[in-house]
Formats: C-alpha cells, sequence, structure tokens
C-alpha cells in the first residue's frame, strides 16, 4: 500500500528525540547561543534598517529569533522548516519571548516564493541532494541579502551516510556534502549578488566533527548588487 507520508517518514529530523530537546532549551533560552548564530546575526545587523523582513529558512524551532532580540534587531522574523514537530516547539515556547506562532510556517525552501529583504540559511544545505534549486529559490527571494553558512570547500563531495544518533530502531541516512567553494560563490554571482567568504568563528577554517563526520563550516555573504535590487523592487 503507498501513502503520502514518505517525506516526514525519512526526514532524519523528525527522529531525534535528542534534538527537540535541545532545540527546546535553546528556544527558552536555556542554551548557550550558538556561535553560528551570534555571527549571522551580526552579519544581518551590518546591513538591515529597523523593520526590515528576515527569512530564517531551515529554521529547526526558530531560535535565531533569540540572536535578533538580544541586539536589539528590529526584525519582522519569519522561520520554515520542514520538520513540523520542530516548529511545533518553537510556536509553543517563543510567543513568551515576542514572536506570534504564526510567524513558523512548516515548509521546505523548494515551497517557497515572494520576497523577504534579507534571508539566513544556516547548516541545512549541506544536508539535503544538492544546492542548486534550494539556494536558487533563496536568491530570487532576498532583495536585498542572503547569509549562507555551509559545508564549503575546494573541491565537492558527496556522500549519503548513516545518521547514529537517531532515536532507538530509527535507521535511517542523511546527506553530508562539502559542496564547492568557488563553484557555489560562482552561483551566487550569477544571480546579481556578490559573494564574500567569511571564515566561520566557530570553526577557524578547520573541518569540525558533527554526527561523526568532517564538515567545512563557511560563511557565504551574497549582497544582491544595487542595479539587481533596483530591478527586484520593481517586481512588487
Amino acid at each position: 500500500m503507498i501513502s503520502a507520508d514518505g517525506w516526514q517518514h525519512y526526514c532524519i529530523w523528525e527522529h531525534s528525540s535528542d534534538v527537540r530537546d535541545l532545540y527546546a532549551r535553546r528556544c527558552r533560552g536555556e542554551e548557550e547561543e550558538m556561535t553560528a548564530h551570534a555571527q549571522a546575526a551580526e552579519l544581518l545587523e551590518a546591513r538591515m534598517r529597523d523593520g526590515e523582513s528576515v527569512l530564517d529558512a531551515g529554521c529547526g524551532s526558530g531560535y535565531f529569533w533569540h540572536s535578533l532580540r538580544r541586539r536589539h534587531i528590529s526584525a519582522e522574523y519569519w522561520g520554515v522548516d520542514a520538520a513540523p514537530s520542530l516548529i511545533d516547539v518553537g510556536r509553543s515556547i517563543l510567543p513568551e519571548f515576542g514572536l506570534p506562532a504564526e510567524r513558523l510556517q512548516v515548509r521546505r525552501i523548494e515551497d517557497l516564493d515572494g520576497e523577504a529583504d534579507h534571508v539566513v540559511c544556516i547548516n541545512v544545505l549541506s544536508n539535503i541532494d544538492n544546492y542548486h534549486r534550494p539556494l536558487e529559490r533563496l536568491l530570487r527571494i532576498a532583495r536585498c541579502s542572503l547569509i549562507l553558512r555551509e559545508s564549503l570547500k575546494p573541491g565537492a563531495e558527496y556522500h549519503y551516510v548513516k545518521d547514529r544518533f537517531l532515536d532507538p530502531g530509527v535507521d535511517l541516512n542523511v546527506h553530508v556534502n562539502h559542496y564547492d567553494l568557488q563553484e557555489v560563490a560562482a552561483f551566487v554571482q550569477s544571480y546579481g549578488f556578490s559573494a564574500e567568504i567569511v571564515t566561520d568563528r566557530r570553526a577557524g577554517g578547520e573541518p569540525e566533527q558533527v554526527i561523526g563526520y568532517p564538515h567545512y563550516w563557511t560563511f557565504l555573504v551574497a549582497d544582491r548588487a544595487p542595479m539587481h535590487r533596483e530591478a527586484k523592487g520593481g517586481e512588487q
């Protein structure tokens, strides 16, 4: 018998009670701020005007909201994630900290359309099959800038490996991909953005083991060129 719940059944983020518990603690402000979120917020702050919109693509439970709030960044924040259980965590907790529950939505990146002034995407594209389609969608959405943190290095590698940190009895694989840094930068530039490579503060240019596999965390900061920004605004 064929069913239509395959996405959720095979989604690793729907099969880790440890991750849900960690994300709940982050939403409650009980965990130290992620270094990646602190750095992303600082990069974003330098580019934002008060009241501009921020789309957090692959937001988990939306706890990047705290990084904006702590820095008094006035933003219209929206978070989307493909894992319903993680969005439910944020919806149940973050309204206590000023984020309306409806600002967190269950969406895959490929489902998105429209515009946001700024887009943030942290540790997402490296764990899906490839970056081209979702990154294209984010670049089309971003009116001003995109802050991207992924596993980027000279020379691409694609791996589909066992995730050994899921709930007992769950046997699923996950993509652990490392994209070619210059290829991704050229892709970003082809959509009318600059592409600045920024050393990740946590990793410092060295590989970091995550779920037992190396990740080459790097920030790529994309700013839409002024002429392209004006054309984008004219489409509204």
